[in-house]
């Protein structure tokens, strides 16, 4: 999800703490990493264990079938594990040297289990995919295999009672987007203007769109320190406060599975921040009815529209006794081509740019709205520490929602709380 790739909306607790928070890394101290060397010219050979998770673990074996015939003397086996026992599973088979060839892994995992990764080889060219993505395969400077499909966050919203709101556009920047919200109350009929989270497991991390966009950071460029206690951040948090003082948005959101959904479906609360797989979960809950009635958006802008990117990356283990071969697989199903058939197939975003030219992709008037916003995406910074800030900064969203706390004097003790982490966890 963003990841492990977080299916639904932000705002359902249960997939944004899979997607956003990770668990304490390998406790072995890290090594300097092999350098990184090339894949060999020529056919894959060989025979490469591949495990993933969910519906990517589904999917993949078809895909892998395609390799294996333009690399006959290849042979693929893909081993499906459930996303809730992955972790465990990944830190057993290191532990044990059993490790695949390839693993599926989460971003927010990455730096759990680094020291187990095969340095990326620099043949691999990933000029092509999303930086922000990228990224998270970069660790303490060396980078660990690729991204093998991305994740945004969009808004999800009822046109049908935007527009009784008076709004027939999405509001480009905040304060219009915050009016909206409030005239669907007002106009519409609507109980609360939008679902946001109010606290709880990885709330922090799932409103971090409102602060990336008003120009708020978690870190400095380098990641050697915690900026969480800057104007920046102080004026985003009273914007996000606002939202609950002013009566658009619940302090007590019902996080019930199929609650939101339903929420959105029946227009109580008509707006709601969600993945690309959510529009299917909408139509489920709401019938072919409401799909006219489902209008997505970008994020508003402040000083940037940036939302949170996550999704999957491919790694390949130190012990994987035919690393040529897996690096091979990897990049073909890097390929835009690929990356396109893969997407029809499961849904999953594309991490090629070039794929998002496609018209399967391009004139969807849907999904072209997420490559949209994928041109502006950051991500929770790749370090053994975000898990540990992040839980603190849970409590003290919390904090400034239903306690009305002041957001500077807030901010500054989860600074401090920050710096007492330090960056290694």
């Amino acid at each position: 999800m963003f990841q492990m790739k977080a299916k639904g909306a932000v705002v359902i607790l249960v997939s944004a703490a899979v997607l956003l928070t990770a668990c304490g890394r390998n406790s072995e101290a890290s090594q300097t990493p092999a350098p990184a060397g090339t894949v060999a010219a020529g056919p894959a050979t060989g025979t490469l264990n591949v495990w993933a998770q969910a519906e990517e673990a589904a999917a993949l074996p078809a895909f892998a079938e395609e390799f294996e015939k333009l690399n006959p003397d290849v042979k693929i086996k893909v081993t499906a594990i459930p996303w809730d026992a992955a972790h465990n599973k990944y830190q057993t088979a290191i532990a044990g040297g059993s490790t695949p060839d390839i693993a599926h892994m989460g971003t927010t995992w990455m730096s759990d289990f680094t020291d187990a990764f095969a340095p990326t080889p620099k043949s691999i060219d990933t000029s092509d995919h999303f930086s922000s993505a990228v990224k998270s395969t970069q660790i303490d400077g060396t980078t660990y295999g690729v991204p093998w499909y991305v994740d945004t966050r969009v808004v999800y919203y009822r046109t049908d009672l935007a527009a009784k709101a008076g709004y027939t556009t999405f509001p480009s920047n905040w304060d219009d987007f915050k009016a909206m919200a409030k005239a669907m109350q007002t106009k519409a009929g609507a109980k609360w203007g939008i679902n946001l989270p109010a606290g709880g497991p990885s709330a922090f991390g799932s409103v971090l769109p409102f602060m990336w966009s008003a120009g708020a950071d978690l870190m400095n460029s380098d990641q050697t320190k915690w900026t969480l206690d800057t104007p920046a951040w102080v004026d985003a948090m009273r914007r996000y406060q606002s939202f609950f003082t002013e009566k658009i948005a619940t302090t007590a959101p019902d996080t019930g599975a199929g609650a939101p959904d339903a929420a959105f479906v029946n227009g109580s609360i008509p707006m709601i921040l969600g993945g690309p797989s959510y529009l299917g979960t909408l139509i489920t809950a709401g019938g072919p009815a409401i799909k006219d009635k489902i209008g997505v958006a970008r994020i508003p802008t402040d000083k940037s529209s940036t939302s949170f990117v996550g999704g999957g990356d491919l790694v390949v283990f130190k012990k994987s006794q035919n690393q040529d071969a897996a690096w091979k697989f990897i990049q073909w199903l890097m390929k835009p081509e690929v990356q396109v058939k893969w997407q029809q197939t499961l849904g999953d975003l594309p991490a090629s740019q070039t794929a998002w030219k496609d018209p399967a992709l391009a004139e969807d008037t849907v999904l072209s709205v997420f490559g949209e916003q994928l041109t502006d995406t950051k991500a929770p910074p790749a370090i053994p520490a975000w898990s540990q800030v992040s839980d603190a900064g849970d409590a003290a969203l919390e904090q400034i929602v239903k306690t009305g706390a002041d957001p500077a004097k807030t901010m500054q003790s989860l600074q401090a709380t920050a710096d007492s982490i330090g960056t290694r966890g």
